[in-house]
């Protein structure tokens, strides 16, 4: 018995392949993905890679996002965080309207620490509190922001609006992760915030990375490395600049560009020399940790998996690094382990990617794309490994 029955992407590649008439063999060659992967992912036996992804939907002329989509609609419905969605869309829809006459806000610097927890809940993997208390701090502080007109109050604005993008991304809204954006960008430009500007455009080169669009990623990526150079030296600067080489390093591997995959990440390695371990700077848990973190998944983009499960062993993660982070990482160590044959060791990685972050590892796309196609590639599963596919479709 499936636990996780059609509940994969190769099901939905599959899906849109057939209502375009085509075969098998025709998308393998309209693609570019050989004919022995796709029959595979389709049949959920092989976890679909980004860049598998990316190429289907190129092929198909879909968005990305018509194949990743939000598939887990009724188990969002069932843990009551679809009901916390309409609150965030409304509190970004009153940010031009000036301050509320009915909202008393607090002052700034307990506005700014409310936010930075909120940060700290997203990086510890505690999403639906971040989802639950966003909406109100948004609305709170755009209030004081239009009231003192100061750059103290945009920037926790804009820090707030990075906080319903992390929410809006984690759950597999896209469209409401685009207008966090949009909003980010309006109250860092009041508040006249280079590094915020760097940040937003490393955020929005993520979109387009999701979306397989790499040469705008990469040009949104250089755009960002730009924005940052007019900000005064400091490390904020420096984090932002090598947390968009690493990003860039993602985008690059993704399109298996490997020379500048390779020297987006020199380039980041060297600046984490300079900064050291940063994981609370602007929350983007920048350092030497997250350099090689991103050399795993870079490797794996590369299709070099058995290179990304070597880098993976050889890595120590801080045990006081970002769970949320921690989680990612584990679940692409698990997607590596899966394609090199390693099914119980990616089994295992799947367990650590749900012990650090379960509210984050129950709506990852990779963490159920891989399970599914664990559950393909065994015709007995322990008991322990049924029960990892029920706690993915149980209500928490």
């Amino acid at each position: 018995m499936h636990a996780l029955p059609q509940d994969h992407t190769g099901v939905r590649i599959a899906r849109l392949r057939r209502e375009r008439h085509l075969t098998q063999q025709a998308l393998s060659s309209l693609s570019g993905v050989p004919y022995h992967t796709l029959t595979k992912v389709e049949q959920g036996r092989l976890a679909a890679t980004p860049h598998v992804v990316a190429c289907c939907a190129r092929a198909m002329r879909v968005e990305v996002s018509t194949i990743t989509g939000q598939p887990y609609r009724d188990d969002l419905r069932a843990d009551e965080l679809d009901v916390l969605i309409a609150p965030i869309r409304e509190a970004l829809d009153v940010y031009d309207l000036g301050a509320d006459p009915d909202v008393t806000p607090r002052t700034i610097r307990e506005l700014r620490e409310q936010s930075e927890a909120l940060c700290a809940a997203v990086r510890a993997g505690e999403i639906k509190r971040a989802a639950s208390e966003v909406a109100g701090l948004i609305e709170e502080t755009t209030t004081a922001a239009h009231t003192l007109g100061s750059s103290d109050g945009w920037l926790v604005l804009a820090s707030l609006y990075r906080t319903s993008y992390d929410v809006a991304t984690k759950l597999g809204f896209a469209d409401l992760a685009q207008l966090s954006l949009a909003r980010l960008d309006w109250a860092s430009h009041r508040a006249g915030d280079a590094v915020f500007g760097g940040a937003y455009q490393y955020f929005r080169a993520l979109t387009y990375l999701r979306e397989g669009r790499f040469r705008t990623g990469q040009r949104l990526v250089d755009l960002g490395l730009r924005t940052i150079e007019q900000a005064d030296p400091s490390r904020e600067r420096d984090v932002v600049t090598g947390q968009l080489h690493l990003g860039g390093a993602v985008m690059a591997g993704r399109a298996h560009r490997e020379d500048q995959a390779m020297g987006h990440l020199s380039e980041a390695q060297r600046i984490a020399g300079r900064t050291g371990e940063s994981p609370t700077v602007l929350w983007m848990a920048f350092g030497g940790t997250n350099v090689e973190v991103h050399r795993v998944a870079v490797l794996a983009e590369l299709d070099k998996y058995d290179k990304a499960v070597e880098a993976a062993a050889d890595l120590a993660i801080p045990a006081d690094w970002p769970k949320s982070r921690t989680s990612h990482h584990w679940a692409e160590v698990a997607r590596a382990q899966m394609w090199t044959g390693r099914l119980e060791a990616s089994f295992e990685s799947l367990i650590k990617a749900r012990r650090v972050a379960p509210q984050q590892a129950k709506y990852h796309p990779m963490v159920r794309d891989t399970y599914a196609s664990l559950e393909a590639a065994h015709r007995r599963l322990p008991e322990s490994f049924l029960s990892y596919g029920s706690w993915l479709t149980s209500q928490m």
